[in-house]
């Protein structure tokens, strides 16, 4: 690597440690506006009503990028573009809305034309500055400020840090916002049902578990060498017991158990499996989400998962191997 490489390399690194630095300072800055922005937009969710967000310029960008966040996670919002907002696409607005005002001056003239319109149509007002004396931050219900110690930009004219903390404070509030109303993984997954993602949160235990013939099940009361055989057909890593009474799961015999109970004597293929079996074995509802099962392996540190159905009889089995290809994890 030459000089000029060399040059550009550690230019490259600080305008990363540059925008770095306005996070931290972004971060130590919050306070107790930044909790009555949350409720603010809570109370906004919670009765129905959206969330607006606005800006001009790289703030109308991150405006956006917000706004979809907040849709992503059941928070209702859509972005309005000043410019338009004066030009009949204040339609949109409704009384108690929420309007989020992105600026980081806090003096562009299209917003500060916007909040009194905003705040005749009865909608609560919040600016997102980094000039907590900025004309719009005065204009506003709230003013949730951000830091900017520097700008990332060798002109110094570029929105380059301070785009990224508003970017960070927008997120900041979502995810605050997303722990106050009980977002839950169920939820997320109803609102992503496309792409990747989506069909990873989407799929059930039912939809990756082994059944049939790769599923061994056998009653508590059959042997270790049977227990061997159906592990062995099935080409699996442990088998299914159930009372031979009622068919529910009594036990699980795996490859570990098989190893142990060898070392017991050498008719150890004739004794009971019931003998060896563990007990109470961890277990998953078939029609419960995947990545639950997926908690249980990374929880309990195991290889197989049985499942069983709403009478506790099992139906399946997960194997920890085949998660990847369904890429639940």
């Amino acid at each position: 690597m030459d000089a000029e490489q060399s040059s550009q390399l550690a230019r490259g690194r600080e305008c990363i440690l540059i925008e770095a630095r306005a996070l931290e300072a972004t971060a130590a800055s919050l306070d107790g506006t930044f909790v009555a922005v949350v409720a603010a937009l809570h109370e906004t969710i919670a009765t129905g009503r959206k969330i607006i967000a606005a800006g001009v310029g790289k703030s109308g960008h991150i405006a956006e990028k917000i706004v979809g966040t907040l849709n992503s996670i059941g928070a209702p919002a859509c972005f309005l573009d000043p410019v338009n907002a004066l030009h009949g696409d204040l339609g949109l607005c409704s009384e108690s809305d929420c309007a989020l005002l992105l600026s980081n001056s806090g003096t562009t003239e299209e917003l500060l034309r916007l909040v009194p319109l905003l705040k005749r149509f009865g909608l609560r007002t919040v600016a997102l500055t980094s000039q907590a004396d900025s004309p719009l931050a005065r204009a506003c219900d709230l003013a949730l400020t951000y830091r900017v110690p520097a700008e990332a930009c060798p002109l110094r004219l570029a929105p380059t840090a301070s785009t990224t903390a508003a970017l960070a404070t927008g997120d900041a509030l979502a995810m605050v916002l997303l722990e106050r109303r009980g977002f839950t993984r169920d939820d997320f997954a109803r609102l992503h049902p496309a792409g990747n993602l989506g069909r990873s949160l989407l799929l059930r235990v039912s939809d990756v578990m082994r059944t049939g013939e790769r599923f061994p099940c056998q009653p508590d009361t059959c042997t270790v060498q049977e227990a061997i055989v159906a592990m062995t057909r099935a080409k699996a890593g442990c088998i299914a017991l159930v009372d031979a009474r009622d068919g529910r799961l009594s036990g699980v015999f795996t490859d570990g158990d098989f190893r142990r109970c060898a070392l017991s004597g050498p008719d150890f293929l004739q004794k009971p499996v019931a003998t060896f079996m563990t007990r109470r074995p961890k277990a998953v509802r078939a029609d419960a989400l995947a990545v639950e099962a997926l908690r249980i392996f990374e929880a309990s540190r195991i290889d197989d998962l049985l499942a069983i159905d709403d009478d506790g009889r099992p139906v399946g089995i997960v194997d920890g191997q085949d998660l990847p290809q369904f890429r639940v994890v």
